[in-house]
């Protein structure tokens, strides 16, 4: 590998690949969520398989319905602070480490496709349940899934990160 091909940033710590990448997923994120609210019954179980069924209901809150009695604005300024800080974490990532950058896009587009949500309907559409006989997880979305695998793969690249020492 020749100097100049190791100092080429990675796709996604460059700007336009990761904003089209959030665009994208926003867009898939909204157009499953407006499907959902125009063709499924509201808080009924539509069970896709065992274990897994599509539950259409709404979150004031954030995840898994905390602060639902806060106001809606409050919650909004408190996910554009946290895409704004991940946003200076991304550009303050070294431009080799593929894993962050890719987990801190599918963090911001999470979050904005929730943000998005309170902004056209005042609440988070949710939909994926996961459940036995005695015991179901929260309702949740595909932005969270994005959310979630973002962390993940910012966690990853810890793990993976190469260990130096500061002498």
């Amino acid at each position: 590998m020749t100097d100049q091909t190791q100092d080429r940033p990675t796709l996604l710590s460059r700007p336009l690949p990761i904003l089209i990448g959030v665009i994208a997923a926003v867009l898939l994120d909204q157009i499953i969520k407006i499907a959902v609210d125009r063709t499924l019954p509201f808080q009924e179980a539509v069970e896709v398989i065992p274990m897994l069924a599509l539950y259409r209901t709404y979150n004031y809150g954030v995840a898994f319905s905390m602060l639902s009695g806060m106001d809606g604005w409050f919650i909004v300024g408190m996910r554009l602070i946290i895409v704004a800080f991940v946003l200076w974490l991304w550009r303050r990532t070294d431009k080799h480490r593929t894993f962050a950058h890719l987990g801190y896009a599918f963090i911001i587009a999470g979050a904005l496709g929730n943000i998005l949500d309170r902004f056209l309907y005042g609440h988070v559409v949710d939909y994926i349940l996961f459940y036995t006989e005695t015991w179901s997880f929260a309702v949740f979305n595909l932005a969270d899934i994005f959310i979630t695998t973002g962390a993940g793969c910012v966690i990853l690249d810890e793990l993976l990160q190469p260990k130096t020492s500061d002498k």
